[in-house]
């Protein structure tokens, strides 16, 4: 019979991780797909829902677009190479570098890549695509969330206040003085 949390180390078996969810690589997998083929579907051949690129011109879509792009590249560059490039000797929150600015940079990079590419084409069937991969984001990071707690307890419940989810904030968060 399989342990109670044989589910959460997934297929990572590192102790130092807290887990993700079991169908969270396939879910990732199949929006990659979905966005994907309904994007170059729609952007270069149907070209059904994307007549909102008559009204905002390519010099202001694709800067953004290219931004998004970079953006998303370093936040997955940076994020797997702290949560998988290294092995931490004694389990703890990770805080450090893009850890520190939001909770969830990994799955934000998936969720700007495709905003990015929606960006070069406005493809609306691609944004209802985009808004499905966000909930579904949203959805398994909570999970997520709630492994961490279980397993850090007050350490992660600090971090959850210290660092936002998925929008940095552009000032610190003031903690409140003791009161005497």
């Amino acid at each position: 019979m399989a342990s109670r949390h044989s589910h959460r180390r997934h297929h990572h078996d590192r102790p130092d991780l807290a887990g993700e969810y079991k169908w969270g690589d396939a879910g990732q997998l199949i929006f990659a797909l979905l966005f994907g083929g309904v994007w170059i579907t729609d952007a270069f051949f149907l070209k059904v829902t994307t007549f909102l690129n008559a009204y905002v011109p390519s010099f202001i879509r694709v800067p953004i677009g290219i931004v998004l792009l970079v953006l998303a590249g370093y936040l997955a560059w940076k994020g797997l190479a702290i949560v998988f490039g290294e092995q931490r000797e004694t389990p703890a929150v990770i805080r450090k570098n893009i850890f520190g600015i939001i909770r969830h940079p990994i799955y934000m990079s998936e969720i700007l890549l495709y905003l990015g590419l929606f960006m070069f084409s406005l493809s609306l069937a691609a944004a209802g695509v985009l808004l499905l991969a966000m909930i579904f984001f949203h959805l398994i990071s909570r999970y997520e969330e709630r492994l961490l707690l279980e397993r850090f307890g007050e350490e992660y419940e600090q971090y959850m206040q210290d660092v936002p989810m998925w929008i940095p904030r552009l000032w610190k968060k003031r903690r409140k003085a003791p009161s005497s």
